[in-house]
């Protein structure tokens, strides 16, 4: 089993130790400890790559703190997995709602440029 202090797993995930410590302080981690010293394992190593994949597609901690918490090998993670895409699926369908919102914003502003363009052309006339 690998063993990793806070400063080697921050460089090799390119994040700060203070994140670490937060996601720690969360109860997401629970690394070992020598003295003063944390030592984290493959499983904390795991659980960072997933909360950090979990932030860039948009997932809260909370959810990210669930889908870590359901992992079973045991089972095959079949839950983890099914609540995953439930999940991707939500945020998928919250993303096309985004971007209907965006267009219909830029056809408002499209709408608002056209009667500014109007407004000041009639006062220059």
């Amino acid at each position: 089993m690998s063993r990793y202090s806070i400063s080697d797993l921050a460089r090799e995930l390119d994040i700060t130790p203070r994140a670490i410590r937060f996601y720690e302080e969360q109860g997401m981690l629970s690394p070992e400890r020598r003295g003063q010293e944390r030592v984290y394992g493959s499983r904390d190593k795991v659980t960072l790559k997933l909360i950090l994949r979990g932030k860039r597609i948009g997932f809260s901690l909370a959810e990210c703190k669930e889908l870590i918490e359901l992992y079973d090998p045991a089972e095959g993670n079949r839950v983890q997995l099914e609540t995953f895409m439930r999940k991707i699926e939500e945020r998928r369908a919250q993303l096309d709602q985004q971007l209907l919102d965006i267009e219909q914003m830029k056809l408002e502003l499209d709408t608002a440029e056209e009667r500014c363009r109007a407004a000041i052309a009639a006062t220059s006339a």
